[in-house]
């Protein structure tokens, strides 16, 4: 793959990257109620490695071609994103040494950061519908390797992307305790909303 093909790719990824989303409220939510937020990236990028590896498979295309496992698999995130929303409107951040002591395990936090982007349905549609228009079948690059490669670069701009995110969010927070409660708030309503957001189109798709 050619250096234009690979910036194209990338200059599109990023802006997908910088849309606000179900990752972004995660992101932000780690960075107020955790220690760290690198468990939490770790998960979110665990998650897209997860479909990377379907892709490269080709198995990306079979499930986005299936109706039934595409509403399986939407209803299913929807409803994991309002679960994680409910919880953060219920424990809102508290930015104080012995609540962040009293926060959630490293794995745990990696598993819900996965359980975010591995069960969003729209990471599977950007990687079905994204990756074939970067991808040359006869190039002189095997298509496993190009979608490789494409998917690296994806989970490295989520990487970079997120952590920016989380890290900003306790470094701007860390010292306006109420103003952080209303953003994690906000970023639990956000995740109920799309959860929600996808659950109806996928509904009103099926009829």
């Amino acid at each position: 793959m050619d250096t234009t093909t690979l910036a194209a790719f990338l200059a599109v990824d990023l802006l997908l990257v910088f849309t606000p989303g179900a990752d972004w409220a995660y992101a932000i939510a780690a960075g107020l109620r955790d220690r760290s937020v690198v468990p939490a990236v770790a998960g979110l990028v665990a998650g897209y490695a997860g479909y990377t590896l379907l892709a490269v498979a080709g198995l990306v295309v079979i499930v986005a071609s299936s109706a039934t496992l595409l509403t399986a698999l939407t209803v299913a995130g929807a409803g994991y994103l309002v679960w994680l929303g409910w919880g953060v409107l219920r424990q809102p951040a508290a930015l104080t040494a012995s609540a962040r002591e009293l926060g959630s395990s490293r794995l745990r936090v990696m598993l819900r950061g996965a359980g975010t982007s591995g069960l969003n349905p729209k990471a599977l549609l950007l990687y079905f519908s994204l990756f074939p228009q970067f991808i040359d079948p006869s190039g002189a690059w095997p298509v496993a390797t190009q979608t490789g490669l494409l998917g690296a670069l994806h989970m490295t701009a989520c990487a970079a992307v997120y952590l920016a995110i989380g890290v900003l969010a306790r470094t701007v927070l860390s010292t306006r305790p109420a103003a952080a409660r209303a953003v994690t708030r906000a970023s639990g309503v956000l995740m109920i909303a799309i959860g929600g957001f996808l659950l109806v189109e996928r509904l009103a798709a099926q009829g």
